[in-house]
Order: structure tokens, then C-alpha cells, then sequence
């Protein structure tokens, strides 16, 4: 009839104030003695809530305790310096509140002494973290002191409260007692009315009593640890409904919110461990860059295949350390790829392989078998092998591959991209700094060096035989009646003369020797190492082989070609720069000229 608690108690004061309307003295008497077995009821509940404040607060300082030492934040040390101070306070409370009981007031100091000595030892372990010494403070947490203390705390915990609660139904006993015996009296006294009063009585405490013992059921399994512990039943009243459903509302709120500083906490230490991850790869790719910084500043600066093979040999083992490899170039005249180093005891395929034969240089990207049979294997490379083909692209052109004997991990990509575009640049650099170097010391028509090497070349090795002692010749040379050439058949004949000649010239003499096109017609040979008379012999066959040589043009023979020779040595007495030594060999030839062409002249007052 009445869904709200306040109805009911309404109807049912109205039902007592017409009992104590004839009963006052009784029930003021009765009223005064209910009072006071109310307060110790209430006294035993308010000492069972401190004691469950206090135990919650030494669980927040355990939690706090751990927060601090596993992830060194400090927001954990001044939450629990705030709980135990908390617990403290709390279970003092308890002691002083039980004074009047004295079992109870003896298992309450020894419960103190517990959770002071719990307190005592998070106390260290946070200090111990304070001191940044958390190696420790996380052995201490370990070692399971701390757990036992904690469940001797629990144990006395239980058995204290299970004490209190037996004190406070008793004391809510007594309260029933003193109503029962009121209403005794009400009914022997009053009749009907004293009857409808006990009715309403008894109506009102069970719709209290039974909502009111469900919510402390559900409290005191969530004080345990069962943190989904709710109110499922019905209230009976309004005021008890609503009390449920915010008890519920509150419970959700706190189990989520346990839910959220756990996940937080995993979060932060997966967080953390990427991080380290992290630094650690950003710290070993700062050196290997700087590692590649060094050695792209010195490819730069070679000038030679050597120095650059050097560099390679030095600095690519440090970069893929354990993987032994070799770096080869590709060669535009004759379109091979030719070995310029090897690192880690791989040795190069002297004669290179074409770039066909590898599936990176025809796929533009890595090529590799991690396993044998796994794919297709390049024809350069053993088939039984496991290895790793990096193509050298710049602008879409071939410029070399790196060969790879053995995998390289993922975590190694980084280091060989970075360390492909070096060499890559590397290579175009050196491939345009050696193009513009021909270009500025061979004449463009026969391949020749031109006059300028030819004199810096002379003045070097004038150099080296005045300091070494070794004898040094030249010899200067020119096509008889070349003009004939160019004016019987045309200006393209005589630079295919040229071509024929200086092909011919290259043939004959010794790879050391530095041969020239000294300007039109004539040719600079200079022969370290060799004497006049000596190199007399040598190139009399030169002068042989000119005259065999047999130059077709647009399908017409161009006819013989004959060539006059001077040679001279360099003396003591010369100048530096060599002028003097191509005037001597300058004037043989000029003699050669005179006595009828086609023939060899040595300088007699120089030889």
C-alpha cells in the first residue's frame, strides 16, 4: 500500500503518538532505555565502518607502494604517504573506540600493531625508492614479508569485525527486546491499538532489516576483494531502491576505475618498453649515420678505384657487421658488372658477370634467397648459397650491386638502404670526377693523352729520374705527307689516319710508357726507365707496323702510311719542364724529315 518508506514510518508514527497518548511514562521509559541500546548499536557499526576505512587505506598504500616502485612516479609515493597517514589515524580511532569493551579493545591494539608494522615496512621500501635505490625496494616487495603481514592484518581484520558484528546483533537484539517488551506492554494495556502499533512496528523494521542486511552483505563482500559484488534483490521501498541502485552505480564506477589504473598501468609499461625499443634503434641508426657520414665524405674525396676499393673494404664491414659480401660497378663500354672490392673473406669475381645475369638489376629492387630453392637464383650467383643481391640505381641507371653472402634482417634494412644510396652517389661521383678528368687530358679524336698531360707528365718524370738516377727518353713522331691525306680525300680521312695511327701506337709501345698527340699530325712518346738506344729497337717496330697498317674509308683505300721518328734522352744539364728534352727529340725528327722520311733518328749529341 505504502512504496515509500516515509509512508509507512508516517502511518506508524501516527499509530505511536496515539500510544504514547495513553502510555507516556511507559514509553518514555522505554523510549530513554531503546536510545540507549540504539547508540551502542550504532557505536558497534561506526567502529566496524573505521575498521574497513582504515584496512582499505593500508591496501591504497600497498597499491601506491607498488605504483611508485614499478613505474618510479612520484604521484604514487604522495598517494601513499597520504594512506598510511590515513590508517594510521583510522585504526587509533578503533583502539580509542573500544575502550568500553575490553576483548575487544585488546584484539584492536593487536591489530594496530599490525598495520603499524605493515605501514612501517611499505614506509621502507618507499624510502628505499626515494633514495633511487628501486633494485632493492622491488627485492623487499618480493620477498613475501610483506604478504604475510598483510594476510596475519587480514585474519585479524576478520576476526575483529566477526567479534563486532556478534557485539552489534546483540546490541540490535537488545533494541528488539526493549521494543517487543513496549509493545507487550502497549497490547496488554491498550488493546487494539497497541496491537496495530506492534503490527506497524514489525512491518517497518522488516522492511529496514531486510534491504538494510542486504546492503551490508554486499559492503562487506566488496571490503574483501569482490569488487562485482551488487544488489540484486528487491528493496521493498522506495528509499532502499534508490539507495541500491547508487550503491550499484558507485561499484560499477570503482570496478571500472580499477579496471582503467590496471590497464594503465600495463599500457605504461608496454609504453615504456617501446620507448626503450625506440632509443635504443634511434641510437644505433645515429651511428651507423654518422658511421656513413664518414665514409660518403671520403668516396668523395678518392680519386682512384683503389682508394675507393680501400674505403669500401674498411667501412662496409662495420655497417653489416658479420656479412661478408663484395661491391660491384658496372662498366658502360663493356656493360659487365666488375668487381670493385670483397669484405669478410669474399673474394669478387674477377671477371665480373652482365647485368642480365642479376634478377636486382633487372627487377630494380633487392633480390635474395633465405632459404635454398626459395626463388629464382642469379645467374652470377652458386646456387646452393643463400645470399642478397642490392641493386645501385641513380635516375633510373645501373650503377652497380652490392652482393650480400648470408640474410639480412629486417632490422638491418635501415643500414643497407642508407648504406646502397651512399655507395650509389659515390660511384656517379667518381664515374663523372674520372669523365671530366679524360675529357680534360685525352684528345676527343684518337683517345691519346693531349699535350697539356703529356707536359705535366714530363715534368713529373724529369722529377723522379733526377732524383732516382733512372734514364729517361722521348720520343717526338708525325705522319709523312699527311696533308696529302686530307687533300686527296678529305678531312674525314685523315682523322680516321689519326685514329688508325694512334690505335697502332697504343698497340707497340709498353703500358708505361705515356703516349700523346703532341698537335695535327705528330704524336709524344715518353718512354721512363728506357735509354735512346734501347727504345731505338722498339720503335723501329712501331715504324714497321705503320707501314702495314691499311685505313679503308667510304669503302676506298686511303693507300700507305709511313711515319718519321726522333729520339732523345734527358741529361743532366736540361731544364726542369722539359722543353729543352722535346726540342732534342724535336730536332732528330726534323732530321729524319731531311734524310728522306720513313725512319728513326736519335739525337746524337743527347743519346
Amino acid at each position: 500500500m505504502f512504496a515509500s518508506l516515509s509512508a509507512r514510518i508516517y502511518a506508524l508514527g501516527a499509530l505511536v503518538l496515539l500510544a504514547l497518548a495513553s502510555f507516556a511514562a511507559i514509553l518514555v521509559d522505554s523510549s530513554r532505555q531503546a536510545g540507549e541500546a540504539v547508540q551502542w548499536a550504532n557505536h558497534s557499526s561506526a567502529v566496524i565502518e573505521t575498521t574497513q576505512i582504515a584496512l582499505n587505506q593500508l591496501r591504497s598504500a600497498e597499491s601506491g607502494t607498488r605504483g611508485y616502485i614499478l613505474t618510479r612516479s612520484p604521484t604514487f609515493a604522495t598517494s601513499f604517504d597520504e594512506a598510511v597517514n590515513n590508517a594510521d589515524l583510522n585504526i587509533g580511532r578503533v583502539v580509542a573506540m573500544t575502550r568500553d569493551n575490553p576483548a575487544q579493545y585488546g584484539r584492536a591494539q593487536e591489530l594496530a600493531k599490525l598495520i603499524k608494522d605493515r605501514c612501517e615496512m611499505l614506509r621502507q621500501s618507499v624510502d628505499l625508492g626515494r633514495r633511487d635505490d628501486f633494485s632493492k625496494a622491488q627485492a623487499k616487495i618480493a620477498n613475501g614479508q610483506g604478504r604475510e603481514l598483510m594476510d596475519a592484518v587480514l585474519v585479524r581484520t576478520r576476526n575483529f569485525l566477526d567479534n563486532e558484528r556478534a557485539l552489534q546483533s546483540s546490541r540490535t537484539e537488545a533494541v528488539n527486546e526493549r521494543l517487543r517488551w513496549t509493545e507487550g506492554l502497549t497490547l496488554g494495556g491498550a488493546g487494539l491499538v497497541a496491537l496495530l502499533v506492534v503490527i506497524g512496528f514489525l512491518l517497518l523494521i522488516r522492511g529496514i532489516d531486510r534491504p538494510l542486511a542486504a546492503v551490508l552483505r554486499v559492503m562487506t563482500d566488496l571490503g574483501n576483494g569482490q569488487r562485482s559484488a551488487r544488489i540484486g534483490e528487491a528493496m521493498g521501498s522506495r528509499e532502499f531502491s534508490e539507495l541500491a541502485q547508487s550503491y550499484n552505480a558507485m561499484a560499477n564506477q570503482l570496478e571500472r576505475a580499477v579496471a582503467d589504473q590496471v590497464s594503465s598501468e600495463t599500457q605504461l609499461q608496454e609504453a615504456n618498453a617501446e620507448l626503450q625499443r625506440n632509443s635504443e634503434t634511434l641510437r644505433q641508426r645515429g651511428g651507423v649515420i654518422e658511421m656513413l657520414g664518414g665514409m660518403a665524405h671520403r668516396m668523395q674525396a678518392a680519386r682512384t678505384d683503389d682508394e675507393l676499393a680501400q674505403i669500401i673494404r674498411v667501412f662496409v664491414p662495420r655497417v653489416l657487421p658479420g656479412i661478408p659480401g663484395a661491391l660491384y660497378a658496372h662498366n658502360n663500354s663493356r656493360n659487365l658488372l666488375i668487381p670493385i672490392a670483397g669484405w669478410g673473406g669474399m673474394e669478387a669475381d674477377k671477371e665480373g658477370f652482365a647485368p642480365e645475369q642479376c634478377w636486382a638489376l633487372r627487377r630494380g629492387q633487392s633480390h635474395f634467397l633465405r632459404e635454398v630453392g626459395s626463388d629464382i637464383v642469379c645467374s652470377h650467383a652458386d646456387p646452393d648459397e643463400i645470399y642478397h643481391c642490392e641493386p645501385l640505381l641513380a635516375g633510373g641507371e645501373v650503377i652497380g650491386v652490392l652482393y650480400l653472402h648470408g640474410t639480412v634482417e629486417d632490422e638491418t634494412r635501415f643500414r643497407l638502404t642508407v648504406l646502397a644510396e651512399n655507395i650509389a652517389s659515390a660511384l656517379v661521383n667518381h664515374r663523372l670526377q674520372r669523365s671530366l678528368r679524360e675529357q680534360t687530358i685525352r684528345d676527343p679524336l684518337t683517345g691519346l693523352f693531349n699535350r697539356r698531360y703529356m707536359e705535366e707528365t714530363l715534368t713529373l718524370e724529369i722529377a723522379r729520374a733526377t732524383r732516382s738516377g733512372v734514364p729517361l727518353s722521348v720520343v717526338m713522331c708525325d705522319i709523312d705527307h699527311f696533308k696529302r691525306f686530307n687533300d686527296e680525300f678529305g678531312h674525314d680521312a685523315g682523322d680516321a689516319v689519326l685514329q688508325a695511327v694512334a690505335a697502332e701506337l697504343k698497340k707497340q709501345f709498353r703500358s708505361g710508357d705515356v703516349i700523346c698527340r703532341f698537335g695535327g699530325e705528330e704524336f709524344t712518346i715518353i718512354a721512363p726507365g728506357t735509354t735512346a738506344q734501347v727504345l731505338m729497337d722498339r720503335v723501329e717496330q712501331v715504324r714497321q707496323a705503320v707501314g702495314e697498317i691499311t685505313v679503308r674509308q667510304k669503302g676506298r683505300t686511303l693507300g700507305l702510311i709511313s711515319m718519321s721518328f726522333g729520339i732523345a734522352s734527358w741529361a743532366s744539364g736540361m731544364d726542369g719542364n722539359g722543353e729543352a728534352l722535346i726540342q732534342a727529340a724535336d730536332v732528330a725528327l726534323y732530321q729524319a724529315k731531311r734524310e728522306g722520311r720513313n725512319r728513326v733518328i736519335v739525337n746524337g749529341t743527347v743519346a
